[in-house]
């Protein structure tokens, strides 16, 4: 599913990463054999975790001459975005005065990432409203400081210490004027007619009534430091004094923002897409841009997504007939089978433990497919959570948190499950190979384990279509590894997973430049993909809150694909699958855009070999 909103820049603490490793080891890493470019990778490195301290907390770098950094929270305001943005421009034009035909190997192609990244992220600018990350609106059901700081407090801001647990109080006294420079934000979006469509106003402000509910001692702010300070036996009044600021100065800036979207709601209409903004359609060929990193067109990605849901369909229905399933479309039979009791996990709290015991024995199944696939030795601990319940409403259905750089933590695999009825028995397996290994799990493990190989500002980047890219490849390769060879059912989970990509691009670029109402939007993706409609509600949404994201799991997964069929064609019986995939996967994360450079020369090393 969604790998964290892992995006171009500024993206590590939301994609969970960490590390007790000096800066300097670190970014010294690689190496770097220009020394003018380590010099300016280690300046960027140093702006970027200055200008995101949660950024930083979340590579575990918030230490040494950066440790007045966990005492901060990053800045949300509209000064903090120009900053942003003017960092984007900067870091463009000091990498072009490093002349790029003097620079060779991985060098070259860290360096065509970072400019990459930089110029798109400039070129985003342009549009003065919405969030870090290339979402049009600044406060929804999946992005604000109220759906994700909480869970960065505690899933993030480690406490090992009296310092870490005063640092923590710290950063809750700013929770409060961070929630207020969002809702400024978001006030001023709407007088350039930025607003929300109304069923996305509706859950974001259920979703801060929720946040807001709970007595200030009972909520998990306070209970995330009363727990930790009390397993680390520190004493001390850390509910009191939590609870303090959390009546004080949290709940009035929640109350403010609940007032704000109030607010929104007579303003706001049920148009799905941003074709709806005065610059819609430019704005949207961006948001295509930074998340497929192509320059592919909303018609070209819509055509791709119906002429491979139509190549998979066919692939799909063989099976189902094979299994006695022969009435009606390859939807309507999925749906069917989405009902069917023999694969549903029982909707109570006992059923969704059994859920997460489910896919983490499914994690270790999938260990024993990685020697086929890749000739990396690393060790990739996942573990298994469920989102948590205050904001799984709004949350994606599944998502990853890349392990610590340190290994003090490892990857953590979320699972919505609001719903276990969104979850059948035979699409388990599938989310796995995507979230865990060898998907995302795996990619952020060589992260975390080879930090001795690659620089720092890899960490700080997360191109969504190679991420995703890379997860939706990795549960291709589990199905040619055999790993449904007795098992028909999660054969069928792993395709309809596939043309559950391909229905995204349709639908997505449907949403927003077809303008399609969210209707019809929920309407396709649940025929085509026999999915639950409230799964498909939930998707539906995200696509509306974050477009063009959801185009980056295939257009990535093509290409990677393609690739691999350029690199069997051109070394015949020298091409090893388990080369292949490393060579991509050491990258760390790059455009596609520059991705067929490497694999260029990854072909290039295997003929002399």
């Amino acid at each position: 599913m969604n790998a964290s909103r892992r995006q171009i820049l500024l993206t590590a603490a939301a994609a969970g990463l960490a590390s007790a490793a000096p800066l300097r080891a670190l970014a010294a890493a690689g190496p770097v054999e220009d020394a003018r470019l380590a010099a300016l990778l280690d300046a960027f490195v140093d702006e970027i975790l200055r200008e995101s301290p949660q950024t930083a907390t979340g590579l575990g770098l918030d230490k040494g001459k950066y440790a007045a950094l966990k005492r901060q929270l990053s800045d949300r305001s509209a000064e903090g975005r120009r900053r942003e943005i003017a960092l984007y421009s900067s870091m463009g034009q000091r990498l072009r005065a490093v002349p790029r035909a003097s620079l060779k190997a991985r060098d070259l192609t860290l360096y065509d990432t970072v400019l990459y990244a930089a110029d798109v992220g400039a070129e985003g600018g342009r549009f003065a409203y919405g969030q870090d990350y290339a979402n049009p609106y600044v406060v929804s059901q999946q992005d604000g400081s109220v759906a994700n700081t909480p869970e960065f407090l505690n899933a993030q801001h480690l406490i090992e210490t009296q310092a870490d647990a005063e640092a923590y109080l710290a950063r809750l006294e700013q929770l409060g004027p961070q929630i207020d420079a969002e809702t400024e934000r978001m006030k001023v979006a709407a007088g350039q007619g930025v607003i929300p469509p109304t069923f996305i106003l509706a859950t974001t402000l259920k979703q801060l009534t929720d946040a807001r509910a709970p007595e200030p001692g009972a909520t998990r702010l306070v209970g995330s430091l009363v727990e930790r300070t009390a397993a680390k036996g520190m004493g001390g009044d850390w509910r009191g004094r939590a609870t303090a600021i959390v009546a004080g100065r949290v709940y009035p800036a929640i109350d403010r923002q609940i007032a704000a979207i109030s607010a929104l709601q007579p303003r706001s209409t049920n148009d799905a897409g941003v074709w709806k903004f005065k610059d819609g359609a430019d704005y949207y060929r961006w948001a295509l841009k930074y998340n497929t990193t192509t320059d592919l067109s909303p018609a070209e990605i819509h055509e791709i997504g119906l002429r491979q849901g139509r190549e998979i369909d066919a692939v799909m229905d063989g099976i189902l007939k094979s299994q006695g399933l022969t009435q009606g479309s390859v939807g309507e039979r999925m749906s069917a089978l989405t009902k069917d009791p023999r694969f549903l996990f029982p909707n109570t709290e006992e059923g969704k433990r059994q859920v997460v015991a489910y896919i983490q024995a499914k994690v270790e199944e999938s260990r024993k497919l990685m020697p086929q696939l890749t000739k990396l030795d690393l060790k990739a601990p996942v573990e298994v959570k469920p989102v948590p319940k205050e904001i799984e409403a709004g949350a994606a259905l599944g998502y990853m948190n890349f392990a610590a750089l340190d290994g003090s933590r490892p990857a953590i695999y979320y699972v919505n499950l609001s719903d276990t009825g969104n979850w059948p028995r035979y699409t388990l397996a599938s989310l796995t190979m995507h979230e865990a290994l060898p998907g995302h799990a795996w990619q952020g493990a060589y992260l975390a384990e080879r930090n001795d190989q690659i620089h720092t500002i890899s960490s700080l980047m997360g191109f969504g279509a190679f991420t995703e890219g890379w997860a939706l490849y990795a549960e291709q390769i589990a199905d040619e590894a055999g790993l449904y060879k007795d098992d028909p059912f999660g054969r069928l989970g792993y395709l309809q997973a596939i043309r559950f990509r391909c229905a995204r691009l349709v639908v997505d670029t449907g949403l927003h430049e077809k303008r399609w109402t969210r209707e019809k939007a929920i309407q396709e993706l649940a025929g085509a993909t026999g999915r639950s409609v409230g799964a498909a509600t939930s998707e539906v949404d995200r696509y509306c809150a974050s477009p063009g994201q959801a185009c980056a799991y295939k257009v990535g997964h093509n290409e990677i694909v393609r690739l691999r069929e350029k690199a069997k064609a051109a070394l015949g019986p020298k091409f090893d699958l388990r080369d292949y995939n490393d060579a991509v996967v050491t990258t760390g994360g790059t455009p596609l855009a520059v991705l067929e450079t490497v694999v260029d020369r990854y072909i290039a090393g295997a003929r002399q070999a």
